[in-house]
């Protein structure tokens, strides 16, 4: 694959990427250990491990394996890896993560070991009103003792040609609440530098943003660390895990729309739509709606 600073910029070369980049898909395998669960269980201050050694893995709790720790040498200025299999060859690449897609047949089973199949599903350029925008989906399938259990897809934006303005930066409110909500489901959050520390290890994430304040106020524009988009997601999650415990999650639609920052009054709110499907939201006083998800049961 060319490095990502050989590839030309513009809209026609988005089209061109999309037409011809076709990364080889990626199989992988992992033991599911308990002890990631149990340490991510001990961040998000559970009284009890979230999973055991032979019981169901909580949705989207996988993606504390099947990780990758590259050389140092192979990170970019801002943390992030500056090429890997699935990273498209733009120049200057900026990442987002948009969203994605959970179908679970069968819960994995902690402390089991289970195959990942991944795979680039599709390209696709769009013309955003912030610029020329690469959309990219990887889909990945998981299997235990050869049955698929669990399906996933992530939705990746991609940016190149030169780094984009981030939000202005300014006085970060740590003060206010989110607007009274009425949702039968409720709870209150708000992180702190050493959550936001102990999830990147956890994760293997090492992007600046989520730790390191000079570099995310003085080079990347925003107010403060940024909580992490998959960090909404499983707190969203955590509220279902709490108001429907032993119901099986059966599908999972999620979606992160603005930034939340370290330290903002935050609130998981939500409840089960006429047809039973829970709709779930991350709100502060700035957004209704930070990350939203929608879980259906089985």
């Amino acid at each position: 694959m060319p490095r990502s600073d050989s590839a030309p910029a513009g809209f026609a070369a988005l089209e061109e990427l999309a037409r011809t980049w076709r990364p080889g898909d990626i199989r992988t395998t992992d033991a599911l250990d308990p002890g990631p669960a149990a340490a991510l269980s001990a961040v998000l201050d559970l009284s009890a491990p979230a999973a055991v050694d032979g019981g169901p893995l909580p949705p989207l709790w996988h993606w504390l394996h099947f990780l990758s720790w590259p050389r140092h040498s192979d990170l970019g200025v801002d943390g992030h890896l500056r090429d890997s299999h699935f990273l498209p060859p733009l120049p200057q690449r900026r990442r987002m993560f948009a969203g994605g897609r959970l179908e679970v047949t069968a819960p994995l089973t902690a402390g089991r070991p289970a195959d990942r199949h991944s795979r680039v599903s599709r390209v696709a350029p769009k013309r955003g009103r912030s610029g020329d925008l690469l959309f990219v989906t990887v889909r990945s399938e998981f299997r235990q003792d050869g049955r698929l259990c669990v399906t996933e897809e992530q939705d990746l934006v991609y940016r190149g040609g030169g780094p984009a303005p981030g939000p202005a930066a300014g006085s970060l409110d740590t003060e206010s609440r989110p607007r009274d909500d009425t949702s039968p489901w409720r709870q209150e959050w708000r992180t702190d530098p050493a959550l936001l520390f102990r999830f990147s290890a956890l994760t293997a994430n090492a992007h600046r943003i989520h730790y390191d304040a000079p570099y995310t106020t003085g080079v990347e524009g925003y107010p403060g660390l940024v909580v992490h988009g998959p960090l909404l997601v499983l707190a969203m999650l955590e509220l279902v895990r709490g108001q429907q415990p032993g119901r099986q999650v059966r599908t999972v639609s999620y979606r992160l729309n603005t930034p939340a920052f370290c330290g903002e009054r935050l609130l998981a709110c939500g409840g089960p739509d006429a047809d039973g499907t829970a709709r779930l939201r991350i709100a502060s006083h700035r957004a209704e709606a930070h990350a939203g998800a929608d879980v259906g049961f089985a």
